[in-house]
């Protein structure tokens, strides 16, 4: 009863004004007709606020969100089932759904009165511009009476969360070289020609099972001979994502940070979705392996979180790679770099690893004067002819290209751009 009395509306308060002027005017002029209507005014908010005070403990609600993940630039219906489970009717309803910034402004739904168990439903859209994870609610009813005398408001603690996902853009076929890793006694077989049953062996030594005794080849060799330990070879990609701050430019989703995320979304599902044995490495600390069945939802689920950091160095990606060699396909996704930071990922050229780089110009993003371009320009072919240099397949990015028409370079090679990074340096010293 009490929150129902803070809840009267200006309307309530003015029948207590009313009532209480009345019942003075009745005392004083001795009328008792007036006090009549005093009481009558009186007794309306009073029931109103008891009426909304009881109801309004009585409300369920529950929220579902379709999809739970969408990528940037698409909605998303968020679905909400009132019910009363009281055995009085409500009065209308007012639904405002707490929504962060970057998903709109807060929706406002009127919903008609609810009868006894009755319950009903209603739907409204959001669309994020801008990856991350965002909290949709809490729900916030507000209850009146039908004569609008009482107001009260009850948010409802649940919330859920809406995934941001990047886009994710088709990439055409291409074979890619070194995508084959393996391990065992046997690494040096070819896929192409050799099968995962055919047999390889090896000299028979001290407590090897004689189970695994090759007879075939000890008749052959007139010693004993055992089958080598081999795992079959399988498709092996890491992506990496440069989250230096530095090495990026430009704001919001048109940043050229915002296109490497995408791409390396892009690149992570179409390797996956070709059968690679797939890891997402990232200079913020992120390691994700995406081989199980949800492994490409929890990659995407990472990459909708990942954000520039100002402490990230090309050593700390060096060096997370590092700690797992797994050999086969290494695509980077890197940023801005100066000529000793391409030389120090030459490191990742080891245990047989094909590197792709594809190096964002990103001081195309930015406006600069005609001076200050040509020395970003000399700056980014430099770094490019230092990749190429330590073994590297080099695409270059400007602002505005599009990954599907970059893509089938990471197969061909990166001749052309080696072509130009080299007169580019020639010129230099010449000059």
């Amino acid at each position: 009863m009490r929150d129902g009395l803070r809840g009267l509306t200006t309307r309530g308060r003015s029948f207590l004004a009313a009532a209480v002027a009345a019942g003075v005017s009745a005392g004083i002029l001795g009328e008792k007709d007036l006090l009549r209507v005093a009481v009558l005014l009186a007794i309306l908010p009073l029931l109103a606020a008891l009426y909304v005070g009881r109801s309004r403990y009585k409300l369920a609600c529950t929220r579902s969100l379709e999809p739970p993940r969408v990528p940037a630039g698409a909605s998303a219906r968020v679905m909400l089932r009132l019910q009363n489970l009281s055995r009085l009717p409500t009065g209308t309803l007012l639904l405002e759904d707490r929504l962060p910034y970057a998903l709109g402004s807060r929706p406002r739904v009127v919903l008609e009165r609810l009868g006894a168990h009755q319950a009903s439903s209603v739907a409204y859209t959001v669309r994020a511009d801008v990856r991350g994870r965002y909290e949709v609610g809490p729900l916030v009813v507000r209850l009146t009476d039908p004569f609008g005398l009482c107001e009260l408001s009850r948010a409802f603690p649940s919330t859920d969360r809406l995934t941001v996902i990047p886009q994710v853009t088709p990439l055409p076929p291409v074979r890619l070289p070194g995508e084959y890793a393996g391990s065992g006694d046997s690494r040096a077989r070819s896929v192409a020609v050799h099968g995962e049953d055919d047999a390889a062996t090896r000299e028979y030594r001290r407590g090897d099972d004689l189970r695994r005794v090759h007879w075939k080849s000890t008749a052959r060799t007139g010693e004993l001979m055992v089958r080598r330990e081999e795992q079959p070879w399988e498709s092996r990609a890491t992506v990496l994502l440069d989250t230096r701050a530095f090495g990026h430019q430009g704001e919001g989703p048109t940043a050229s940070f915002e296109w490497a995320v995408s791409a390396a979304a892009s690149v992570a599902v179409h390797l996956r979705q070709a059968g690679y044995k797939l890891r997402l490495v990232t200079g913020s600390g992120t390691d994700v392996d995406a081989t199980e069945a949800a492994g490409e939802g929890l990659l995407l689920d990472h990459l909708a979180e990942v954000h520039l950091d100002q402490r990230v160095e090309i050593t700390d990606l060096v060096q997370r790679v590092r700690q797992r060699a797994d050999g086969g396909l290494i695509i980077a996704l890197l940023g801005s770099l100066s000529t000793a930071e391409a030389e120090l990922l030459a490191g990742l050229r080891g245990n047989g690893a094909t590197c792709v780089a594809f190096l964002l110009d990103s001081a195309a993003w930015l406006n600069l004067p005609a001076k200050a371009r040509v020395e970003a320009d000399q700056a980014h072919d430099a770094a490019a002819l230092a990749l190429l240099q330590s073994g590297w397949r080099v695409v270059g990015v400007d602002h505005g290209g599009r990954l599907p028409a970059l893509w089938p370079q990471a197969g061909r090679g990166s001749q052309g751009f080696a072509l130009r990074a080299a007169m580019a340096e020639t010129v230099a010293g010449a000059r």
